[in-house]
């Protein structure tokens, strides 16, 4: 690792092991943590609920250390995952040393590390959603040779006692800066601690929702991430939404990810942009222009974008944000710079110009063209989502996308380069398929199309039924027709769901 990229790396043992995180060994986390008086070890895994979990060690010895790292620790299963295979009640929690890092709040020295699920054979647990997603990519690449890269965008509420001074303006939001954004603070000490623990970040910002009640306030923010392999793409995003919650906790505010909050209002989603890479260069774009590579694996995720929901969008108040005319996708469709469609192809440089010359004509350095970032974003899921199963979700529909004969002409016949809502484009609207409005719906929609997940066993069948029952067990089939109108019961049910994820 470059001297200067190690000089810069906000993460701790990065700039002590002067690796990258990649190359991490157990004897560099023992020497870590030898040479920085590390007290504690945090073991730290994800379960059913999406929430990280944790296990603590006190260290006693430098073979202690060396044994938990070694061998990890044995955990209840049952008591984490509401499905899990027959014989598999206890499972091993192992950790992966790539994702070492500082625990920014704890009150002793003590390092935190994500751990992956092995069965009683020693084996991954087959319905582990961190498995499913590292099964998913690898044999993405096996079959394609390519390599399925990602970034996640984070939006979420943060929810305090209303303040007089300085209002945001109602549903104006969008890049507020302090003292019109309150919370600037907490996004920016947010930013700092995620960067810190290795997450990869692209920027933060105030977002479009702000808005009052009689006593609390409600401030929209969002954190985007720069592209990188899926599972750490997931791991990241996992991380973000701990960081946030504890520094909500220490404030006293609430931070909420819930997809909706009230009628009328932004809702919260939880977009995800894809990009292709081989040999390190973006096979997303080519020649200043979406490549048929890209087309044909957004026609394989939009063929099963209404099965996607059930990994994305979990929850009966995912259904209130998926309406039309909120900036939120209803209709199966894709276009360029448009924010109502399922999959939007953001701005990517191609073909800008030389815009830093115009705006700094006393620079006469010499232009620095990088590689393309040209990415496309799936804007359907949101805070309820299970992370690592969604990502899975995108790479098993890309991958069959890029097998499908037609699916050029699948693209093509779905491409939207209007507001499809307008009056005057009725009829193409007419033509498009329509994703889920309930739970209910979204688990036949799984249903109807599970032989495409379960497909070269990257989602175990058992997993599949068992997230179609949750889902049916809503019992939300009409929902939306039935609250409309009935503000204090869709109060109740957001205030059920405020704290998901």
């Amino acid at each position: 690792m470059k001297e200067s990229n190690v000089q810069m790396n906000p993460n701790e043992l990065v700039q002590f092991l002067k690796k990258s995180p990649s190359e991490f060994t157990r004897n560099d986390i023992v020497r870590f943590c030898e040479q920085n008086g590390i007290e504690m070890i945090n073991f730290r895994y994800v379960a059913e609920d999406g929430r990280l979990k944790t296990l603590n060690f006190v260290i006693t010895s430098k073979e202690h250390l060396e044994t938990i790292l070694t061998n990890g620790e044995r955990v209840d299963g049952s008591s984490l995952f509401s499905f899990i295979e027959a014989g598999s009640s206890d499972l091993y929690v192992v950790p992966r040393y790539r994702t070492a890092f500082i625990n920014p709040f704890a009150e002793v020295p003590t390092l935190d590390i994500l751990c992956s699920f092995y069965n009683n054979e020693g084996k991954p647990l087959e319905s582990d959603p961190g498995y499913v997603l590292r099964k998913a990519s690898e044999e993405f690449t096996r079959q394609t040779g390519y390599n399925f890269k990602a970034l996640g965008e984070l939006e979420y509420y943060i929810i305090s006692p209303k303040e007089d001074a300085f209002p945001g303006v109602d549903q104006k939001g969008y890049h507020a800066s302090e003292p019109f954004a309150k919370f600037e603070f907490i996004r920016n000490e947010a930013l700092r601690l995620i960067a810190k623990a290795g997450g990869c970040i692209k920027y933060g910002h105030s977002e479009v929702g702000c808005f009052s009640d009689e006593d609390m306030y409600y401030e929209q923010q969002e954190i985007e991430f720069l592209p990188t392999s899926v599972e750490e793409a997931a791991e990241q995003m996992i991380l973000a939404k701990w960081i946030l919650r504890m520094l909500g906790y220490r404030y006293g505010v609430d931070i909420s990810y819930a997809p909706k909050i009230t009628v009328g209002k932004a809702g919260s989603g939880m977009h995800f942009h894809m990009m292709l890479e081989k040999d390190g260069k973006n096979l997303t774009a080519e020649n200043g222009k979406l490549s048929d590579l890209a087309k044909k694996m957004i026609a394989g995720i939009l063929s099963s974008a209404d099965a996607l929901t059930a990994f994305g969008n979990t929850i009966p108040t995912s259904y209130l944000r998926l309406v039309p005319h909120q900036e939120a996708p209803t209709n199966v469709c894709w276009g360029d710079r448009n924010r109502s469609v399922v999959i939007r192809v953001p701005l990517g440089w191609s073909g800008a110009g030389n815009m830093i010359q115009d705006a700094n004509p006393q620079d006469k350095s010499e232009s620095r063209k990088g590689e393309s970032k040209q990415t496309f974003e799936f804007r359907v899921p949101d805070g309820s989502a299970d992370i690592y199963l969604t990502l899975a979700g995108l790479v098993v529909t890309a991958l069959k996308g890029l097998q499908m004969p037609d699916a050029l002409e699948v693209a093509q016949k779905l491409y939207v380069d209007v507001n499809i809502f307008k009056p005057e484009f009725k009829d193409k609207l007419a033509t498009l398929e329509q994703l889920p409005v309930s739970c209910y719906e979204s688990a036949e929609a799984l249903d109807n199309k599970r032989a495409i997940f379960e497909n070269n066993h990257i989602f175990p069948q058992g997993l599949i039924q068992s997230r179609i029952e949750k889902l049916k067990s809503y019992n939300d089939k009409g929902l939306s027709e039935k609250l409309y109108g009935k503000h204090d019961e869709i109060k109740k049910l957001v205030d059920q769901f405020i704290h998901v994820g």
